[in-house]
């Protein structure tokens, strides 16, 4: 025994396990358990990326200045209030670092992604699942979770691994709802996917006051998941404090080149929405052809309730579908233990699965 202890909360944390990635002795692999962009990069972010071969051992620039002027003009923000970092999840951890302690909450869906409590756990905070409704977290559900030691509310918006969201609307009441000393953090990392009108990532309440953070990825429709990109849109304030904790140089000069790239190609990502816009409701049919329920979803992929009857169980889905070298993503660990979570592939993928899942559904 190691006469070192970790500080209370750490031994708690369940670590969190990413999406397969092979099957033992299967060769064609259809990944279908990340979220991962169905058309891959966009090639110009790969011609950046293999652009900065010659200069790796350069420092990169250790404020993304370029990266988030470049943001900045697509989304028509403020650049000083952008924060870059590895990929959303280490924004989202640095403001449960510089917001929440030990004594504190905070607060979430119980279907949430499971980096949250993770998050929590990790700066002493106590985790908070409020119950959900047909697997969406409900505004007044959230507001009834809170209590004198809430310091954040993480809102997945649209929400990993149900695909579930929640309106302007419903999103401006969540934040006029809670105290100002409470942080609102908007994880917006399907918000490309969307295409409702009455949808907000969250730009316009962050603009309205000091405790409200959106958060997006470079991970899912621009497929840049390998470079670790991510940013946050903040208050000034907040900006102000992330960038004193976080690390100098946490974004490599690769990833900004290639998101660079990635946002100014307009028509690979107009391409990549609508090839969702297709194949995402194709999938849930499908499916439902199968006799399966699924959860109406905004992101790329699709949660799928299997029937818990010992042949077509959500545990038996995953050992059949892996046998055809199919890789979904279980989502026992997120509280939905009849759940699969189907990312949406390629046509080629998205026949295959559905003509696999047909099959194990048929069977006796």
């Amino acid at each position: 025994m190691s006469a070192l202890t970790p500080r209370p909360g750490i031994l708690d944390i369940a670590p969190y396990v990413p999406g397969a990635s092979k099957v033992q002795g299967v060769e064609r692999i259809i990944k279908l358990s990340s979220n991962e962009g169905a058309l891959g990069p966009s090639p110009k972010a790969v011609a950046a990326y293999r652009d900065m071969a010659d200069t790796l051992h350069r420092y990169p620039d250790g404020g993304s200045v370029e990266l988030r002027k470049t943001i900045a003009a697509q989304h028509g923000l403020d650049p000083d209030r952008i924060v870059c970092g590895a990929g959303s999840d280490e924004v989202l951890g640095l403001l449960a670092r510089a917001y929440a302690g030990p004594g504190d909450e905070i607060l979430f869906g119980e279907h949430a992604f499971t980096m949250y409590p993770i998050f929590a756990l990790g700066v002493g905070a106590t985790p908070v699942k409020v119950p959900e409704t047909n697997y969406t977290v409900t505004v007044d559900a959230l507001l009834a979770g809170v209590t004198d030691r809430t310091r954040i509310v993480y809102l997945a918006n649209p929400n990993n691994p149900t695909g579930t969201m929640l309106t302007r609307d419903e999103v401006t009441a969540l934040r006029q709802g809670l105290r100002d000393d409470i942080l609102l953090v908007i994880d917006a990392a399907y918000a490309e996917y969307v295409t409702r009108n009455d949808y907000t990532a969250g730009i316009e309440l962050v603009d309205a006051g000091e405790n409200v953070v959106m958060t997006r990825t470079f991970s899912k429709i621009y497929a840049l998941g390998a470079v670790r990109l991510g940013w946050a849109y903040c208050p000034e304030v907040i900006a102000y404090v992330l960038n004193r904790i976080r690390p100098p140089f946490n974004v490599t000069s690769a990833a900004q080149a290639a998101g660079i790239a990635a946002i100014k190609d307009v028509e690979f990502l107009t391409r990549s929405r609508d090839h969702n816009v297709a194949w995402l409701p194709w999938l849930a049919e499908r499916l439902a052809e199968c006799g399966l329920d699924t959860v109406p979803s905004y992101g790329n992929f699709v949660l799928a309730r299997f029937p818990e009857d010992g042949v077509h169980d959500a545990a038996s889905a995953m050992k059949f579908l892996a046998s055809r070298g199919i890789i979904p993503r279980s989502t026992a660990s997120a509280g939905i233990p009849d759940g699969v979570r189907i990312t949406v592939g390629i046509e080629t993928e998205m026949r295959a699965v559905a003509d696999a899942v047909a099959e194990f559904m048929d069977r006796k």
